[in-house]
């Protein structure tokens, strides 16, 4: 069939054709939003789960839903190594242009413009090419201590936003890379503007973790977020994602085809993409068979290696690598901890550092207390392609190393 015509779109953060399986977490977040418009208080939401199950299409589209109820958005995403201020500056810096285009709330977002230029140059964020024409806060998010000025910045932008009767959305992306001092801190700031009132929220995203970890950052955090899972979708809207996208394009499926792409997809919105992707281009003519899902599946898989999975391993160091091999040699997981140091002939302790690297690189999280999972769907199979010959170690070979270590 025609390529030009291809309804598929798989892609980082690209919105699939149809978005199926997300109605109750669409519905959520679309009343957390008229809520807060409406003055009344809703829960900031992180949403939560691994690699390809949608979060960023689901945030992006959250945040179309607050612009379309008047919002002031901003969606930005979290990469590692990077500080919260630094992240936050240059978003709030527009939203507050934004809402001194309105005349009530001229003076509120001129005060906030100041205030965040103190803490700006307290946090020495470049603040861009254009200099700030309003004199600093004095003496307002100035101290340098994010825990006590990003409370005061977020409320002097959420009372501009006030003035302006235009609340303000923050969406922000990959959640858990953010360092613990700067989850906290923004936990405290969405603490502080709740009690006020004021029409400030929050959606985020992250893997599994982020729950943890939030929790960890402030104890509070589980009464100021929902938490909603986002897992791979069941039969029914996967097939809906598939079917529906060849339908609009006057084409059609068969059932044993469209049960094929489930199948081996197990569900996750970024592999249907890209089997529908490939199954429609591998098609002569409609319905889309069996047969042109299996010359599909190679071209699938292929894709995968050197574009999803792919970007992941090259992050890596090559004894990361041999851990997560490891793991793959063990399964899909969960697996224990002590089982995958035993497959590398280690002892749990000294491979310990390389379990919690991984897990702040977002290769792996735990999904209980000694077990470890990958964040990315099918990577035990990806591994297992990749690095064929690779060998766990034997029991003999365990046995001489912790003999060696005693000498």
């Amino acid at each position: 069939m025609d390529p030009a015509r291809n309804p598929f779109a798989p892609g980082a953060g690209t919105r699939p054709p149809q978005l199926a399986g997300r109605e109750k977490l669409i519905e959520a977040a679309r009343i957390a939003i008229r809520r807060v418009k409406a003055g009344r208080p809703a829960k900031s939401q992180m949403l939560l789960g691994l690699r390809g199950v949608g979060k960023t299409v689901l945030l992006n589209t959250i945040a179309e839903i607050a612009e379309a109820e008047g919002y002031a958005i901003s969606i930005l995403e979290a990469p590692e190594n990077r500080r919260l201020a630094e992240m936050l500056v240059p978003p709030l810096r527009r939203l507050l242009y934004q809402l001194s285009g309105v005349e009530r709330a001229r003076d509120r977002a001129n005060r906030a413009l100041g205030v965040l230029r103190a803490f700006a140059g307290a946090f020495q964020v470049s603040i861009g090419g254009v200099e700030v024409s309003v004199r600093s806060g004095e003496g307002v998010a100035d101290s340098g201590h994010l825990e006590s000025d990003l409370p005061e910045l977020f409320l002097t932008v959420a009372e501009a936003a006030n003035a302006a009767e235009r609340p303000v959305l923050l969406a922000i992306d990959e959640v858990q890379y953010l360092e613990q001092q700067d989850l906290a801190a923004l936990i405290g700031s969405l603490h502080k503007v709740g009690q006020r009132g004021l029409p400030l929220i929050v959606f985020g995203a992250g893997l599994p973790q982020l729950a943890a970890l939030a929790g960890e950052a402030k104890s509070y955090a589980e009464r100021l977020f929902d938490y909603p899972a986002m897992g791979p979708l069941e039969s029914a809207a996967a097939e809906q994602a598939v079917r529906e996208p060849i339908r609009a394009e006057g084409a059609e499926i068969e059932q044993e085809a469209l049960d094929q792409i489930v199948r081996r997809t197990e569900g996750y919105p970024y592999f249907l993409q890209e089997w529908g992707s490939h199954a429609w281009n591998a098609a002569g003519q409609s319905p889309i068979r069996t047969a042109d899902v299996n010359s599909a599946t190679g071209l699938a898989l292929e894709a995968l290696d050197q574009g999803f999975f792919r970007v992941r391993l090259d992050r890596l160091t090559p004894r990361e690598r041999d851990y997560m091999r490891a793991m793959a040699e063990l399964g899909p997981g969960p697996h224990r901890s002590g089982d995958i140091a035993g497959a590398l002939g280690m002892e749990v302790t000294s491979a310990g550092p390389l379990r919690s690297g991984l897990i702040r690189k977002g290769m792996i999280y735990s999904p209980a207390h000694g077990d470890t999972a990958f964040t990315v769907p099918m990577f035990d199979a990806f591994m297992t392609r990749t690095m064929p010959d690779w060998k766990a170690a034997s029991a003999q070979m365990r046995k001489q190393r912790r003999k060696d270590r005693r000498l």
